[in-house]
């Protein structure tokens, strides 16, 4: 028989061993509706499921008229009542720290409001949008990145707001691919979401809808067979879910994603890198593991945002550095996602990592392993790169908007081949310098 301290970490605490759902039905419990109906949003119930801290307390009051608090009861009871370390506790529950102000936080850390050439449409990439549909979440996490969306009353795009997109959308034949996200998309009915995608998939120039949701976390109930019949009925169509500790992959979630892969959507997996909550090298390894075993694969670690009262969540750039090198290397390539920063202002995503590159030079670039042992890697005696058939192929059918978009080469090939050498690279401290 399992320790029950053991099932309390691992696995959190069956519902009816609390007195506020000891009479919820197994139906209920297991009806994603009922679970957003009954989402925890006020400080005296999250009183009754958890013996809060003197922080977590003054935070939930400090935080109240900021940002919102919903936890969905599955999630809640995953956490654990008296450990205010648990990492699901800490994601679910405000912090004092949360309403701390520093001049450092931005409101719109990603620049997004500045991206929108229509409302709800961000367009910073050439070829690709983010569609933020609604601000609703069932569950708040305390270190979104949104909270001047998500703070606000609970809505879903307008209608007429809806029809700006997909005019814009149907002007702007360089974009490929949509990425829906909010809020959490979710959050619709299954037959606003089918209209949605319906719209989205009639438009000729977009190849590819992505989706951005939590449910799979905080609400597997949500994931049915119906959703997922309406899901494939828009392919291709990938989904991007949010899971950022294995305590997370519980059953009801490692099962909801596989009602996801089996309808044949690709999953992927954009973990933050937490402090506190995931800043170890082997936890995430056991996350990243236990997603692979779950047909998820392992997309972004992102650097946390430097957003509105997410400095008590933040790590330093060195720490996620530290533990990509803790991984490469040591597990497999599916097993490990790329480290990006966000970068502030809306610079968009850029990928940092350990320095594998020692030294390059005209005839050889010296590199060095996981193990930091050094190698020798020649390069070639010829430099011209230019691909003979390429003025064929696109002749024959020419690119489309969206490869049109891409920038212009620096020079011609002609004259990149005839570049000196690159200077050489030397590592100081891990990093490289010129």
């Amino acid at each position: 028989m399992d320790d029950p301290g053991s099932t309390l970490v691992r696995r959190g605490r069956p519902f009816r061993d609390t007195t506020l759902f000891a009479n919820v039905s197994d139906q209920d419990w297991n009806d994603w509706r009922w679970q957003a109906r009954s989402c925890i949003q006020d400080l005296g119930t999250l009183e009754q499921i958890f013996r809060l801290t003197p922080e977590e307390r003054q935070g939930a009051i400090a935080t109240q008229d900021q940002f919102q608090l919903s936890i969905p009861p599955y999630y809640a009871l995953l956490a654990d009542p008296d450990d205010p370390s648990c990492p699901v506790r800490m994601q679910a529950i405000p912090h004092v720290a949360e309403a701390q102000k520093l001049p450092t936080s931005l409101r719109d850390p990603l620049g997004e409001d500045d991206a929108m050439p229509v409302p709800g449409l961000v367009h910073r990439y050439p070829d690709r949008v983010l569609l933020l549909i609604n601000n609703m979440c069932s569950m708040y996490c305390r270190y979104c990145t949104r909270k001047r969306l998500t703070g606000e009353d609970n809505e879903t795009m307008p209608r007429a707001d809806f029809e700006r997109v997909l005019s814009y959308l149907r002007a702007t034949p360089q974009v490929r691919d949509v990425l829906i996200s909010g809020g959490d998309p979710l959050n619709i009915s299954d037959r606003r979401l089918d209209e949605i995608l319906g719209a989205l998939r009639a438009i000729p120039s977009i190849e590819i809808i992505r989706m951005g949701t939590r449910m799979p976390v905080v609400m597997p109930q949500r994931i049915t067979p119906e959703l997922c019949a309406v899901l494939r009925k828009h392919h291709p169509f990938w989904v991007n879910t949010h899971f950022n500790h294995p305590k997370e992959l519980t059953p009801e979630a490692i099962d909801a994603c596989a009602r996801l892969a089996d309808a044949g959507i690709p999953l992927g997996n954009q973990t933050v890198l937490l402090r506190g909550v995931n800043s170890s090298a082997l936890l995430l390894k056991d996350l990243f593991h236990r997603l692979v075993r779950a047909r998820v694969r392992p997309y972004y670690l992102f650097q946390c945002d430097p957003a509105e009262g997410l400095e008590h969540f933040r790590t330093p750039v060195a720490k996620g550095v530290e533990i990509m090198e803790q991984l490469q290397g040591w597990t497999s390539g599916y097993a490990i996602p790329k480290l990006v920063i966000d970068a502030p202002g809306g610079g968009g995503k850029l990928p940092f990592g350990p320095q594998y590159v020692v030294s390059t030079g005209l005839h050889e670039t010296v590199v060095r392993n996981f193990e930091f042992r050094t190698f020798r890697y020649p390069e070639p005696l010829e430099r011209d790169c230019t691909v003979a058939y390429e003025d064929k192929w696109f002749a024959a059918a020419p690119p489309t908007a969206a490869l049109e978009a891409q920038p212009p080469h620096h020079g011609s090939q002609e004259a990149r081949a005839s570049e000196p050498a690159p200077a050489k690279l030397r590592i100081v401290g891990g990093t490289a310098s010129r």
